[in-house]
């Protein structure tokens, strides 16, 4: 896949609207045996309340543990004689599936999908079980510096009332309340054809993949599944907004410092996306790497992240540190904040980015599951179908100015979100305000 010509596009996809609104994805390729699925539906965390948070995740997870037709054992019978595998998950705006099999097992595939999906059982003793784990899982993260600092970030950053300031995995809590008819009923509500996406890639015959699909979804019907919610105004920080969770027993402290970033649907993403590469991602980390870790020695680790997505994902800057460091890293972090929105990046930083964001796409493709990931995002945010062969030159076609303007925008070293968890740190070295310090 490095010539124009071997990138996907609207000439080998095909693209079709059942009537009742799945969207069914289809590219082939017969230089393997094998098939990819991959897709979602709208049915993430965006649709439970506070109070049952967690349950869209609970229920995703649930859905191969057994349906009206199969008990769990047969599903993963079928899945593992036939060497395939098939995996639902919730998310923040869906819940995601994905699976891979050999051509031929297509239809199989297909078919332990739509039961998972359409008719499932929710066996009261895999779902206590299943509850088992999610609650495991919680208590393991909230041992972890690095997962706790990130869910006090979300609370600082989001105001209260939005999605995005929860887990999608929810609380202890949350979890142990949810029952076996909130399961049902968010099933019966949310889970439907409209806004479904599927997308299928691998050694098939596109018209044959559409007919199965069809069979298995073309009959699925839900009047009561809601459109999507608006999610509530995410207003920037006017200040600085600092928190620290003490956590007895740890040897490092982790920091998450940020702001609420662009959606990915946004004109300047890809500016904003490459400026956040400066930052902190490309080679070594980028600026914070080379200062904070390399330079300095103050982190183990020390990165930044965009999000992106549906909604106004964060945009945060990590790190590891030794908790005698904790004032001095974040120091750091807003010196290269106040640089990346201060001046205009170099030539150099800005052809290597460059360089390196087009270089890695046929990478990204050289796999069944690479070109379904792809063509699954070029369907969820409308980028159009010829968008991986448009990608250069619109990668090309980002100026230094517009990155100074999207890190202006999105980033202010003056006002952020801070969280730090570690253990007792020095006097001196507590970022938090009086008052302001969690339990």
């Amino acid at each position: 896949m490095r010539n124009h010509d071997a990138l996907p596009g609207a000439d080998d996809i095909t693209r079709v609207v059942l009537p009742n609104g799945t969207v069914v994805l289809v590219r082939e390729n017969h230089n393997a045996r094998s098939a990819v699925l991959a897709g979602s539906l709208n049915a993430g965390s965006l649709y439970e309340s506070p109070e049952r948070a967690g349950l869209a995740s609970f229920l995703a997870s649930a859905l191969l543990r057994g349906t009206r037709s199969r008990d769990f054992a047969t599903i993963h019978e079928m899945l593992e004689s036939n060497g395939a595998s098939l995996s639902i998950s919730g998310g923040r705006h869906t819940a995601g599936f994905g699976g891979k099999s050999l051509a031929e097992d297509l239809p199989m595939l297909l078919d332990l999908l739509a039961d998972a999906l359409r008719n499932p059982a929710l066996p009261g003793d895999q779902v206590e079980r299943l509850r088992g784990q999610i609650v495991t899982g919680i208590k393991i993260h909230e041992q972890d510096t690095r997962y706790v600092a990130g869910h006090m970030f979300r609370q600082l950053v989001y105001p209260p009332e939005h999605p995005y300031s929860r887990q999608t995995d929810g609380q202890i809590e949350t979890i142990t309340a949810i029952t076996r008819d909130d399961l049902m009923d968010f099933h019966r509500y949310h889970y439907g054809p409209s806004g479904m996406l599927l997308v299928v890639v691998g050694a098939v015959d596109t018209a044959g993949v559409i007919q199965w699909v069809e069979d298995r979804f073309g009959d699925w019907e839900n009047p009561d599944q809601p459109g999507t919610p608006d999610l509530p105004d995410v207003p920037a920080p006017d200040s600085v907004r600092a928190q620290t969770r003490i956590m007895p027993g740890k040897s490092q402290a982790d920091i998450v410092l940020g702001f609420p970033g662009p959606s990915r649907l946004v004109d300047d993403w890809q500016a904003a996306n490459l400026a956040n590469s400066i930052l902190g991602v490309f080679g070594m980390y980028g600026r914070i790497g080379a200062e904070v870790r390399e330079k300095r020695g103050l982190a183990y680790y020390s990165f930044s992240r965009l999000d992106g997505g549906l909604g106004p994902g964060s945009w945060r800057v990590v790190a590891g540190v030794n908790p005698e460091n904790v004032d001095q890293a974040v120091g750091a972090i807003v010196a290269e904040l106040e640089r990346i929105t201060g001046t205009l990046v170099t030539d150099e930083e800005l052809a290597d980015n460059k360089a390196n964001f087009i270089g890695r796409l046929p990478l990204q493709l050289e796999s069944n599951e690479g070109v379904a990931a792809s063509i699954l995002t070029m369907e969820r945010y409308g980028l159009g179908m010829n968008y991986l062969r448009e990608y250069a030159g619109i990668i090309q076609a980002v100026t230094a100015d517009e990155i100074l303007a999207a890190a202006q925008r999105y980033l202010d070293p003056r006002a952020y979100a801070l969280a730090v968890a570690g253990p007792e740190p020095p006097a001196a070295s507590t970022p938090a305000q009086p008052g302001e310090r969690g339990d």
